[in-house]
């Protein structure tokens, strides 16, 4: 990790432990939206003794500074997006990949019930069969 990010991070407050770095470092080009389940077992044979707690709990704190976005596209655990510009995404509901959406802002009326609020982001998701899954019939 270059000098340049690494006083943007401490500049952050981020204590930047071996571990954190490390995770930082594996969400920087990854665009697959990793559960925390996914970081620690990708991480997990680089350091044998980093605990699952680790893991989530520098997730939580990444989502506080805006360095990655949460996404809800499944009930059951959470996923996180390091591309924190807006855009959306699709879910697949049969191998569960995750794609990004470009925006669609300029597309949709804001609802009549939002008319009065000031929004600040939103976030769409699109579920169904991506083109694997719907060459295989899937369901």
């Amino acid at each position: 990790m270059n000098e340049e990010k690494l006083k943007f991070y401490k500049s952050l407050g981020l204590k930047l432990t071996p571990q954190r770095l490390a995770i930082l470092e594996y969400l920087e080009n990854n665009r697959s939206h990793p559960s925390a389940e996914d970081i620690y077992n990708a991480l997990k044979p680089r350091f044998p003794s980093m605990s699952f707690a680790t893991v989530y709990n520098t997730m939580e704190v990444l989502v506080k500074k805006g360095l990655v976005k949460e996404i809800s596209v499944e009930s059951t655990r959470k996923r996180f997006d390091a591309f924190t510009h807006p855009h959306h995404h699709f879910f697949c509901k049969s191998c569960k990949k995750v794609i990004d959406v470009g925006t669609i802002k300029n597309n949709i009326k804001t609802p009549e019930e939002l008319k009065d609020c000031e929004l600040t982001e939103y976030q769409i998701i699109f579920f169904g069969l991506c083109p694997e899954c719907k060459r295989k019939g899937k369901q």
